[in-house]
């Protein structure tokens, strides 16, 4: 799959103005963004529970060998 670029993004961004209309479309952008925002908040979430859970994990080892 090929990168879109400058005049695909252009296309696409005039296609929307077009749908949308003027008024709606920073509104559409705003939860856009909003929604990233929230993915990439959940995302770090879940990686950051996985590595809590590897290094429960790694200690619990440790503990063990040492008893």
């Amino acid at each position: 799959m090929s990168s879109i670029g400058v005049p695909g993004l252009i296309l696409i961004l005039i296609i929307a103005l077009v749908v949308f209309g003027p008024k709606k479309l920073p509104e559409i952008g705003r939860s856009f963004g909003q929604t990233l925002k929230e993915f990439k908040k959940s995302a770090n979430g879940l990686t950051d529970d996985a590595e809590d859970e590897k290094n429960r994990q790694i200690k619990d080892v440790t503990d063990v060998k040492h008893k």
